[in-house]
């Protein structure tokens, strides 16, 4: 499941138990099947903005209402159930725990890198930090000043507002979390 159909999904429920509203009041509402709706509370689709249209319509509701983060004091990501948001078979994956859309200061990765891959990226702007921790493996990361080289268990901090480049030259993957911090 995606950030977003999980914020949907979450944020879905929490609003139509907020109204006192059963999945059939609500497919009447909104013109959306009951089975439809019961599988998006569930994570398990991925709605249509016709859908997601006619679930705001119905219910009267912002589609930031169904989109935000969900209110939470605590929240539990794991990785094994999200969908990469950026993935090149024999490469790199990248799975967004926590995007900045949360708070606005601070967005948290897991990023894998295969024994020869290449993950470039560029500038994330003004003043933003980067925060490396590894993992697993010996990340090389090559900035304006040059090459640094990040081993497990190690810690790196940067300034994002240059391009980028993560590499793994050895043999086996590197793992690493990936803290960017706007201040």
């Amino acid at each position: 499941m995606d950030y977003l159909s999980h914020n949907i999904a979450i944020n879905l429920k929490r609003i139509r138990k907020a109204k006192g509203m059963s999945l059939d009041v609500v497919a009447e509402q909104t013109g959306v099947s009951k089975s439809m709706l019961s599988t998006i509370e569930k994570g398990d689709a991925n709605p249509s903005v016709g859908v997601l249209g006619k679930i705001i319509s119905g219910l009267r509701i912002e589609l930031q209402d169904l989109t935000q983060p969900p209110q939470a004091d605590s929240y539990l990501v794991d990785i094994s159930k999200l969908s990469p948001t950026k993935d090149v078979e024999g490469q790199y994956h990248v799975w967004t725990c926590f995007p900045i859309a949360d708070n606005r200061t601070v967005e948290i990765y897991r990023i894998d890198i295969e024994p020869g891959g290449v993950y470039e990226s560029g500038s994330h702007g003004e003043r933003t930090k980067e925060y490396i921790a590894m993992l697993e493996g010996s990340l090389s990361i090559r900035l304006e000043d040059g090459i640094h080289v990040v081993e497990k268990e190690q810690f790196f901090r940067f300034e994002s507002d240059q391009p980028h480049v993560y590499f793994n030259t050895g043999q086996e993957k590197v793992r690493f979390m990936s803290f960017f911090v706007v201040y």
